[in-house]
This record gives C-alpha cells, structure tokens and sequence, in this order.
C-alpha cells in the first residue's frame, strides 16, 4: 500500500526545485510588498485625518474585503482548470476558465455594489458591534462605500485577468500593473484628501475618490496588454458569452465547496471584527486597521506561497505527472512552515514602524497596533502552511476540505472561543483575537488529515477532454 505523500521522504525538495518555485514567488511577493506598502502610506494619510475618519474609511474596507475575498474565490475557481488546462496545452481550455472567471466576478461586484448602494449605514453599523463612538463612524463610512462603490467593477475584471497570467506562471505582468496602480492611488490620495498642489480637500470623500480612478485604470491596463500580447487564455471581449456549458458547469460544481468554505471563512472574520471593533472606542477600531495595514505587508508569503502551489503542482498534474506532482506538493507543504518562520521574525521586527508611520494616531491606538502585530507575526508560519495546504487540495479540484476546515473548525471552535471571551471576560481586541486564533492549529491538523486522502491527485484536464 502506498504511504501518504505527507509521511514520504525528503521532506524538502532539491535546491533546483525551490529555484523554480521562488521564481513564480518572488514577483508576487514583490507585487504584494509594494501594493502593501503603498496601502499603508495611504493609511498614514488617513491616520492623520483623526482615528475616527481612519475608523470609517477601515470599516468600510473591512466590507470590501468580504466582496474581495468571494471574488478571489471565483478566479480561484477557475485559476484551478487554467493552470491544469495549461500544463496540458489546451488552449481552448484555457479560455473556457477565463471567461468563468469574469463571468462571475462581474456577477459578484454587481451583488456587492447594488447592498452598498442600498443600505451602506446598515452594513457599517453591524461592524461596530457596539464602539462607542459608532455614531460618528457611520455617517464617514457610509458616505465612503457610496463613493467608492464604482470601483467594484474593475476590480472584478483586474482580478480575473491578472490572476489569470499568475496561473500561467507570468507573474510579472501583474506586478507591474497592480504595483503602478496603487503607486497613482497613494499620488491621488495625497492630492485630493489633504488637497495638495492646489486638487480640493475632500478627505475621506478624496480617498474614495483616488480608489475609483485608480482601479478603472488598472482594469484598462489588464485589458489593453491582454489584447496586445495575447496570451494563450486571451480572447476578445465579443467572445465573452461562447461559453462551454459542460465545462463551465463542471467549474461551477467543482468550486460550490469552495465557494462555501471561502465565504463561511470571511463570514467568521467580519463577525469576530465586529467583535474586536466593539471593544473601545473609536481607538481600538484604528489601532487594530492600522496594526492589520502593517501585517498586510507580510501576508505575501501566503499569496506567493499559494501562487507557487496553484501552478506547479496544478501543472503538473495538468501534465498527468502524478508521483511528481505528490513530491512538489510535500517539498512545498513543509517549505512553507520555514518560509513562515522567517517572514514572521521580521514581522514582529516591524513594530518599530507603529510610531514612525502612525505618530498621528492617539497613544492608545497606536498600543493596540504593536500588540496586534506581534500576535499576528506569532500565526505568520502556521498561516502560510494553511495556504499551502489549501492551494495543494484545490489544485486538483479537491475543494471539499474548505469545508473541514473553514466550515468545521471554524464554527465549531473559532466562533464559539471568541464569543465565550467576548461574554465572559473584559479583555481587550489583541488578546481575544490571539486566544481566538489558537482554532488555527486545529485547522492545519484537520487539513493535513483531508490532504493524505489524496483525493487532490487528480489531471482534471484529462477528465475535462472527456467531456467532448
């Protein structure tokens, strides 16, 4: 009987093959650093609008971030059967899985616009969980969703394409598009909220502002270098509605898992936030965006380390390479917990930025932001297993583990730890939120059972030729 590919050995694969891999990572982890950067410049802006306007303009971003993350699920949904398509040399395939992609983003940003629209006060409201200074919060939020709801759009069509040449293993394409984008939104942020060079000072209404333009031309730049280079997935926008109604369907089911796994985990975030939120005034609300602005710039080892993943074992087992692919995915599994360790050191590091990049913040805050970043860099190794462990089940079209984990661990022991505290004790957000996320040692021993099932060893592009 074969061993679980989990137990094989070596553990860790040959300097050759982490080669290949840091050359996928490294552009999306610089990609990501300077897009985190440049948000946190942005957040320096605000921070000196006041904590409560930081406050608002945060908790209006907490909102999108739920729009964010379905999104993602989406063009993770059919980055699954690109990368496979790819490694089989299917074309067709290829851009069968980005059309499901803009498909659906563009479905879900209309959703999303539509309940920002309608009732954006309510949706902010229900983030405070109760802060004291929630009155003042609401109206600024409020007024920022409206105005930043245009950018729902081209976010969705950004997403679709650019994650669509990281699927392929182009990943300096985005880097350059996105990175340029959010460098015009920090120049538009600091004309139009603090009104420099003679441009209105709008404040938060100029952030929502330089966030609309920004995002219509990164979705224009996606577009125009798509058309021009045309890539193997590219097709033109005529072409949109030629869909493959098996193939699409077979995305579709295959991802429903995923779609629920990824929706209950954000769900269960936007909860405990709002939880975190109601723990003070409008000082907690700010120092725990500004201590999140910070970890953000971090958070690259796990989109690097799911890149990595998505594409070398999802081609690879588009290519019907299974063994091989069982090796990378164990070399890629435990890499990312040394991978982890090392981005979380300097993490914690970082706390010496608080009182440089966030002077404007009130004291109490700004304690709030260090305490969150420590506990945050403390997770850093574990979250960047999980990912992997997530990026190597959905790159066979295993899909069912979210649900285990995100679904199973999450609402059987995340909520209900966070709730208990929040009831039971008067402690403050940092220390809720690092006892809370104990859960998480659960999730990855629950995902390292789910993945030694195998039921991720799978050439999806093979099974999708069958459909003709």
């Amino acid at each position: 009987m074969r061993r679980s590919f989990l137990v094989m050995r070596p553990v860790l694969g040959p300097r050759s093959f982490y080669k290949e891999a840091l050359g996928i990572v490294v552009p999306v982890m610089l990609q990501m650093v300077i897009t985190s950067l440049i948000s946190l410049v942005d957040n320096f802006m605000v921070a000196g609008l006041g904590d409560v306007k930081m406050s608002a303009v945060n908790v209006a971003n907490q909102i999108n971030f739920i729009f964010i993350v379905v999104v993602n699920a989406a063009c993770m949904a059919g980055g699954i059967f690109l990368s496979q398509h790819r490694g089989a040399s299917d074309a067709e395939g290829m851009r069968q899985s980005l059309r499901f992609k803009l498909i659906m983003a563009t479905a879900i940003a209309a959703v999303h616009s539509a309940l920002c629209l309608a009732m954006p006060e309510a949706l902010i409201r229900l983030m405070l969980g109760g802060n004291s200074e929630g009155g003042q919060i609401v109206e600024e939020g409020a007024r920022f969703l409206r105005l930043v709801t245009p950018s729902f759009l081209p976010i969705a069509i950004a997403s679709a394409v650019g994650t669509s040449y990281r699927d392929t293993g182009r990943t300096r394409t985005p880097l350059a598009v996105s990175s340029a984008a959010a460098a015009a939104c920090t120049l538009l942020n600091w004309l139009l909220i603090y009104g420099a060079l003679g441009a209105p000072r709008l404040e938060v209404a100029g952030a929502a502002i330089a966030t609309d333009i920004a995002r219509f031309a990164e979705a224009a730049a996606f577009l125009a270098i798509a058309g021009i280079g045309k890539p193997a997935f590219a097709f033109k926008l005529r072409e949109l509605f030629r869909i493959d109604p098996r193939l699409f369907t077979e995305i579709l089911s295959r991802s429903a898992m995923m779609f629920c796994s990824e929706t209950a985990w954000v769900l269960s975030e936007t909860i405990v936030t709002a939880i975190y939120n109601g723990r003070g005034g409008a000082e907690t609300v700010a120092g725990m965006a500004a201590g999140w602005t910070i970890a953000n710039i971090f958070f690259m080892a796990f989109g690097s380390v799911n890149t990595a993943a998505s594409v070398i074992v999802g081609s690879t087992l588009g290519a019907g390479r299974l063994d091989e692919a069982r090796a990378k995915a164990r070399w890629i599994a435990y890499g990312s917990l040394l991978f982890g360790a090392a981005v979380g050191m300097v993490a914690a590091a970082s706390i010496f930025l608080v009182p440089v990049v966030f002077g404007n913040l009130s004291p109490a805050a700004r304690v709030v932001t260090k305490g969150l970043v420590i506990v945050i860099a403390a997770y850093i190794p574990l979250w960047t297993l999980i990912n992997a462990q997530f990026a190597i089940s959905r790159a066979g079209g295993d899909t069912a583990m979210g649900v285990w984990v995100d679904v199973g661990v999450t609402y059987a022991a995340f909520l209900p730890i966070a709730f208990a505290l929040a009831a039971w004790t008067d402690m403050g957000p940092v220390p809720l939120f690092a006892l809370a996320k104990l859960a998480d040692i659960g999730k990855a021993a629950v995902a390292f059972w789910w993945l030694a099932k195998e039921r991720w060893v799978r050439n999806l592009a093979e099974a999708s030729a069958g459909l003709d």
